[in-house]
């Protein structure tokens, strides 16, 4: 083990570091999808076989095979338990090796990584960064790296957990999506003064990107002085042939890269994913003998937006129902698009609708899982066609983050800007079993990352020239056997950003008013979900078969009394009519859904609340 500190060693020294642990197990014939850190408990000979061909290609800078071996990422597997073991069993591993002129460096991938940070568990991330860190530091490792951070705030979480441990130096690593600016809107330059401040010992860029994107990065960058500067790109992008992955750069294109990192100041060059020893190998023999350069600092003439984006401000658009529930009672009423190609009766149906007053038409996406026409286009015509104003279900199902981004962006562009966010049923429930159900997110997530757009930066964390106007609501279901519980999530989704609340349909006063007791804290709009019923079989199958919906024996015996047929529906409407009265003496917000198509009935129920609303301002004047 060399006698210097390490950071002491890069102020006047070249570092090379190694490459991917991953890519190399994988040519060596491990599969993709098993848990890669565990193979140092259960298989360290490959473990060491790796941290050997990156020794002698000529690193001496070793990390350990802990990248996510954090309680987060092992939970996938179920390992969760054995976080302290794995991580000194890494140490031991490299340690054991490599020659005592390497520095063996405890390596800490992000937990959110690729995912959407959620800001309530930040908490938990932190004893996790905790517990990793002291087990690698008890390993005995040279040094701490934090590695693959999209988001600075996590980043800088890491370090304020970690950096009272110990005195060993932190590398402080980023990846970036966009050139020169993480995810979550900073400048590099920011970031790195940010890092630097938080206890850094050396600042840098790894994963991602390629040599090229990242020399782009850090061209432009200021670094802090007496900073060291590593980087660790990827052997170029990404592509997959014959169901193999590849990288496109090639060995010695990453040693002319080297070169070009080095005129730039950096003192710690290595590889991420995609780099094997043969591109360490010629990294190693073009700096081989070569004294590192000083940084020089780009001139920044202008100062820049460091967080917040320069961009042309939207015209603030109206929060429609938002604005709307605030001031009097306000309907909106779902119209399911239709399984067909056929769009006749559904536009009749909206034309109906908007003609009767409703305040918005909610369009359901792909409801129950099944496939129905796009609500995105249905709700542009009928906000050309009858002046309606669309409100548009986004399920979590369907697409990923890419997909939905597009989507709203669309929506943007539409003028639509009304949407509930729903998790959406799985695929395996609908009319297409064997689809993919996507999940990238949850409700949770996709509510905060459509408020991102609102501030100005897209899911990836890139400004925006103009900012989204989005209005977001939220589901409430109430039919569950722990009500508090519900609550509790539903208080999630407006800590999210949540706009307003759409709930389930209810049936009885006592559930009404369980829900106004229950949610009169919250200081957004909540609009109470009343479905008419259209027959006895329908009742009965809400009462016996629906979780949690329960139906009066008055109501189902009224229902009993009749036909199935137009009768039927009239004492549907009828009962309709009565949770109505019910529901607008707690709430202005009225969800009305229309059953089986039936829009005549959610029809007469519109013109109900608003005669009745009118008749109630009558008699306050």
């Amino acid at each position: 083990m060399p006698k210097e500190n390490l950071k002491t060693y890069l102020n006047n020294h070249l570092l090379i570091g190694d490459g991917a642990m991953a890519t190399w197990l994988y040519q060596l014939g491990v599969p993709i999808g098993i848990c890669y850190e565990e193979l140092s408990l259960s298989d360290p000979e490959i473990i060491r076989t790796v941290h050997r061909s990156y020794y002698e290609a000529g690193a001496r800078f070793i990390q350990t095979n802990t990248y996510g071996a954090h309680r987060d990422a092992l939970a996938r597997h179920g390992l969760q338990d054995k976080v302290e073991r794995m991580n000194r069993a890494a140490a031991k591993v490299a340690r054991e090796a490599v020659g005592d002129d390497a520095y063996v460096v405890g390596g800490i991938g992000s937990i959110i990584a690729g995912r959407v940070r959620d800001a309530q568990q930040m908490d938990t991330y932190g004893e996790q960064y905790e517990e990793q860190a002291s087990a690698l530091l008890a390993g005995g490792v040279d040094a701490i790296l934090l590695e693959t951070f999209l988001d600075l705030d996590e980043l800088l979480l890491a370090l304020d957990i970690i950096r009272p441990l110990t005195k060993l130096p932190i590398i402080a690593q980023l990846a970036t999506i966009e050139v020169g600016r993480t995810r979550d809107g900073y400048t590099l330059t920011r970031a790195f003064s940010e890092l630097k401040k938080a206890g850094a010992d050396v600042v840098g860029l790894n994963c991602r990107m390629g040599p090229a994107e990242i020399l782009r990065s850090i061209e432009n960058t200021v670094v802090p002085e007496d900073t060291p500067l590593s980087v660790f790109p990827n052997a170029g992008r990404l592509a997959m042939s014959d169901g193999e992955y590849s990288y496109a750069s090639v060995p010695q294109y990453f040693g002319e890269s080297a070169l070009r990192f080095r005129a730039q100041g950096a003192r710690l060059i290595g590889g991420c994913c995609g780099t094997t020893p043969e591109h360490i190998r010629m990294m190693a023999q073009v700096l081989a003998e070569r004294d590192p350069l000083p940084r020089v600092n780009p001139v920044i003439t202008v100062k820049e937006e460091e967080r917040t984006p320069i961009r042309i401000v939207s015209p603030e658009r109206s929060k429609g129902i938002v604005d709307t529930v605030r001031q009097r009672h306000t309907v909106i009423v779902e119209l399911d698009p239709p399984r067909d190609l056929d769009t006749e009766k559904f536009l009749k149906g909206a034309a109906a609708l908007k003609e009767a007053g409703a305040d918005a038409i909610t369009l359901a996406d792909n409801s129950l899982a099944t496939t129905r026409m796009s609500n995105m286009a249905l709700g542009s015509i009928i906000k050309t066609k009858f002046g309606a104003e669309p409100l548009l279900h986004i399920a979590c199902r369907d697409r990923n983050l890419i997909g939905q981004q597009s989507h709203l962006m669309g929506l943007y562009a539409l003028g639509i800007n009304q949407v509930l966010v729903i998790t959406g049923d799985p695929a395996r429930f609908g009319d297409l079993p064997g689809a993919s159900s996507v999940f990238d997110v949850s409700s949770f997530d996709l509510i905060r990352m459509i408020k991102q757009l609102n501030e100005g930066f897209t899911f990836s964390g890139k400004p925006l020239k103009q900012r989204g106007d989005f209005v977001v609501g939220a589901a409430f279901n109430p039919h569950v056997r722990q009500f508090d519980a519900a609550l509790r999530r539903l208080e999630k989704k407006v800590e999210a950003g949540a706009d307003y609340i759409m709930t389930q349909p209810v049936y009885d006063r006592e559930m009404i008013e369980r829900i106004y007791e229950g949610t009169k804290h919250l200081d957004i709009p909540i609009f109470i979900g009343i479905m008419p019923l259209t027959s006895s079989r329908n009742a009965e199958f809400l009462h016996n078969e629906v979780p949690g919906i329960k139906l009066s024996d008055e109501a189902r015996a009224r229902m009993h009394a009749h036909e199935p047929g137009e009768e039927a529906r009239r004492e549907g409407v009828a009962i309709a009519r009565e949770l109505v009265d019910m529901a607008m003496e707690y709430f202005n917000g009225i969800y009305l859904i229309t059953p089986f198509f039936y829009y005549e009935m959610t029809v007469e129920l519109t013109r109900y609340v608003h005669d009745r609303s009118a008749a109630a301002l009558q008699v306050q004047k």
